[in-house]
């Protein structure tokens, strides 16, 4: 199936802090559930849910449940363009600091599971 989605649609979807900290994590990590966002984030179940659903429903996100949980990755259709750009979001440096507290609390639910 061919993805399509313009760059300035694109663009303005990652504009909303929420969902770039989400893209983010979920690059980073490669597959993440709506909970672990929340505690990573610090964020309600519902507005995560909200932002994930954007995403998911763009394409840019697919969603897999696996019993209760459902787990959400980046759609490896998605066109090379938009993969660069999602992987310079999540290996800059400086946004790697900005997020930091965000890989912090993921890691640490991690390892605390």
């Amino acid at each position: 199936m061919e993805f399509y989605m313009c760059p300035h649609q694109f663009f303005k979807m990652l504009s909303d802090e929420t969902r770039l900290r989400c893209l983010i994590l979920i690059a980073r990590e490669g597959k993440i559930s709506v909970g672990e966002l929340c505690l990573a984030l610090s964020q309600s179940q519902p507005k995560i849910s909200r932002h994930l659903a954007i995403l998911r429903q763009s394409g840019v996100l697919l969603d897999e449940r696996e019993g209760q949980w459902i787990y959400y990755q980046v759609n490896p259709a998605l066109p090379g363009w938009m993969r660069k750009v999602i992987a310079g979001l999540t290996t800059s440096k400086c946004l790697k600091a900005e997020y930091l507290e965000d890989i912090e609390q993921y890691q640490m639910r991690k390892t605390t599971q």
